[in-house]
């Protein structure tokens, strides 16, 4: 009986996301998982010689650590559940999808930035920006903090929402918990600083291994989105195709460069991090100028995209559980 009970949990996670945003005050796969490799972080580093080769293996084992516990715990746990309550191993099922989902999350947090602007409140714009973006806020004019939203907004609509959806459609809730860990490594230590270099390079690659088919599929899906909210899809294809990899990361530009399409401006360009300038390069066409509006556009093409992969990954998701 449990293997037809998946689509529904889905299907109520993704309505639970959409109702009730970011389930804030209970326990989070997400926290969970950021506990974890900071712990495992600590441990694993005095194990092995600070070197290139020592730094490359303590970090691979980490990732192998963190995937591992973080899918084995849920997978665990449903199995339990269900063999005692049918009921309470649906409810527990879609408490995981909902908290795997963040499109309700990032619409909110995005439009805090959108309000302050709307109020005539830059300052107040900057900071409730640099809560959801990595680069450097303090010195953004209107125009600035309307990009930064709106391109972390079809960035997030890729990594938050498309991505969760495609590993749950495949492999139910312990898929979705794997990609949430690796996104959640990446976030935490792939990166090419002193610090990280070695010691996230795994984490970093599976994060681009992991995401290399729902970055596209979300382009294609945005692409598809900016038809039904009536924005321009041809230009959004043309863009897509265009600039889908003008970027460092292989994954980081689909969405964006669709997005930028769709809505009919340019986004992206030269962007500060820690008072370094990093010279990336435009996507998109600057048809018209940026506006503040151009943040609640970006939300309906984000609930759009996530409608779209929802049916995508509730089809998978129907499908595997016949063939599981």
């Amino acid at each position: 009986m449990t293997r037809f009970a998946s689509p529904a949990a889905l299907a109520l996670g993704f309505a639970l996301d959409l109702l009730c945003g970011d389930p804030h005050g209970f326990p989070h796969i997400v926290v969970f998982a950021g506990k974890l490799i900071a712990w495992g972080e600590t441990i694993l580093r005095p194990l092995f010689p600070p070197a290139k080769r020592g730094e490359r293996a303590a970090g691979a084992l980490l990732v192998f650590i963190v995937t591992a516990v973080c899918t084995a715990l849920p997978a665990l746990l449903l199995r339990l559940l269900y063999a005692r309550s049918f009921w309470g191993g649906l409810a527990a099922e879609s408490f995981f999808c909902y908290q795997l989902l963040a499109a309700r999350a990032l619409c909110d947090e995005s439009r805090t930035v959108a309000a302050a602007l709307e109020a005539g409140d830059l300052g107040s714009a900057r900071h409730w920006l640099s809560m959801i973006v990595g680069r450097d806020t303090d010195l953004l004019d209107e125009t600035g903090v309307v990009k930064a939203a709106v391109e972390t907004v079809a960035e997030n609509t890729a990594d938050g929402v498309v991505a969760p959806l495609f590993w749950i459609g495949l492999f139910g809730v312990p898929g979705g918990c794997f990609c949430k860990a690796v996104n959640t490594m990446d976030s935490m230590i792939g990166y090419k600083n002193e610090r990280y270099r070695w010691f996230g390079t795994a984490a970093a690659r599976l994060d681009d291994l992991v995401n290399f088919v729902p970055a596209r599929l979300a382009g294609l899906l945005m692409v598809a989105a900016a038809g039904l909210c009536r924005f321009d899809a041809a230009n959004a294809w043309r863009i897509f195709r265009r600039d889908r990899l003008r970027h460092a990361s292989p994954n980081s530009a689909h969405a964006e460069a669709a997005c930028a399409g769709a809505l009919r401006v340019q986004l992206a360009g030269p962007a500060s991090y820690g008072g370094q300038v990093e010279d990336k390069p435009f996507l998109g066409d600057p048809l018209r100028p940026v506006e503040t509006a151009d943040i609640a556009r970006s939300h309906k093409l984000l609930f759009a995209t996530a409608a779209l992969a929802f049916l995508l990954a509730l089809a998978l998701r129907s499908l595997a559980a016949v063939i599981w």
